[in-house]
């Protein structure tokens, strides 16, 4: 098995400064597990203030958790050199069973990279590894 490749410090600080500590992932406490050149792994901790109803996690944290991941994802892999920021232009979500009171994480595919941006295939997990949710976000990198 090949060692994972790390990280470019610079760009690990871009994802935690940019991503990581922004106020909505702080607000709903996504942590990261894993930060590698297109292996990204969140975690979002269970928390009553995320569910819509009874203990089912709201699409909308599904979807902010899956657009975080793909962003991570996408500056994972850029020129340390010349990456200072970025945006998402299209998020597809598709909601596959209910988050019913539990962690979530995700895991990341870079599918496509150029200079300017990505596509990146997002996973999002319960802890016994039933797929939650499968998303595509398309980046663009400046």
């Amino acid at each position: 098995m090949t060692p994972t490749a790390a990280i470019d410090p610079h760009i690990e600080t871009l994802v935690r400064k940019l991503l990581i500590a922004s106020p909505i992932a702080r607000h709903l406490g996504i942590t990261v597990t894993r930060l590698a050149p297109g292996d990204v792994r969140l975690r979002l901790a269970f928390a009553m203030e995320n569910v819509t109803v009874d203990r089912i996690v709201h699409g909308g944290v599904i979807a902010t958790l899956a657009d975080i991941a793909g962003a991570a994802a996408s500056f994972s892999g850029v020129d340390p050199t010349t990456a200072r920021g970025g945006a998402t232009q299209t998020l597809v979500v598709n909601y596959l069973r209910p988050a019913d009171g539990c962690d979530l994480e995700t895991t990341t595919r870079v599918l496509s990279r150029s200079r300017s941006g990505t596509v990146t295939s997002v996973e999002i997990h319960d802890p016994d590894g039933q797929l939650i949710a499968q998303a595509t976000v398309t980046s663009r990198i400046w």
